[in-house]
């Protein structure tokens, strides 16, 4: 099941029931074997049960700890990214009259294109502005440049420079960390077998038991599918359902243009 791209409601209701068909699977299963063979004990088939709820809770938790972190790396890295394009846009102060006007308005419109784009939730739109922003710290670098062979010696061309080093730095590391970072394949694939199997054992499990089924069923398939969902929906960088804070982007850009 190919979950990238895919709407968080069309992927909470498929999960919810490919869970409940698990467990109806594992009820007939286990209706027709118990008619056929009455060796079957409770108590195994309660172990190998719980034994796998647990292998399943196991990976729930080690997926759930890798989404978490990431989402608490965006996090500091819009933080981190405010507080750099803040120091740029003052540093530019450094910068002949000429320039100083030009390199400030770049930073601004830098910083806004950046929080337009990833307020949009658009992938497309992000990725434009990924090229708009990668233009224009091409323009600053050029005029960086320009000055600072005018003084090669100067402190403070240097620290301009180190600025924007560090702007172009931070960029690449939220297009990493935002865009290409992923949970692997792999995880999710096992998480998806070791989901079923376990629904599939909690049916089997209720037949085995002589037991009818029960509405309980929805609620655990429910309860299994929103963790799931919750995981792939903060594996996702551009999510309206939980998406990471720009406020700092915000005060910063708020404080470029009230400050000339």
């Amino acid at each position: 099941m190919d979950i990238n791209g895919m709407p968080v409601l069309l992927l909470l209701m498929t999960t919810i029931f490919l869970v409940i068909m698990a467990i109806e699977l594992g009820y007939r299963v286990g209706t027709v074997i118990k008619k056929k063979r009455e060796v079957e004990t409770e108590s195994t088939v309660s172990s190998i049960s719980g034994y796998v709820l647990a292998l399943l809770a196991f990976i729930i938790a080690f997926t759930f700890g890798i989404v978490t972190d990431r989402y608490q790396a965006r996090k500091e890295l819009v933080r981190e990214e405010a507080n750099l394009l803040r120091t740029a846009w003052k540093r530019a102060e450094f910068l002949p009259d000429s320039d100083r006007v030009i390199a400030k308005d770049l930073i601004k419109t830098y910083t806004s294109l950046r929080l337009d784009a990833v307020k949009s939730f658009d992938p497309a739109r992000i990725k434009l502005a990924m090229v708009d922003c990668s233009r224009i710290e091409e323009q600053l670098w050029d005029m960086a440049v320009v000055n600072a062979r005018k003084d090669m010696n100067s402190d403070v061309a240097a620290l301009y420079i180190e600025s924007l080093n560090d702007v172009a730095n931070i960029n690449a590391s939220r297009v990493v960390v935002g865009l290409h970072t992923r949970i692997p394949e792999g995880i999710w694939e096992v998480l998806l077998i070791l989901t079923l199997l376990a629904m599939f054992s909690v049916g089997y499990q209720i037949a085995i038991v002589g037991s009818k089924r029960s509405w309980a069923t929805v609620i655990m398939a429910i309860s299994f599918s929103l963790v799931i969902v919750m995981i792939e929906t903060l594996d996702r960088s551009h999510t309206t359902l939980i998406p990471v804070s720009q406020f700092p982007m915000e005060y910063v850009l708020q404080s470029m243009k009230e400050i000339k």
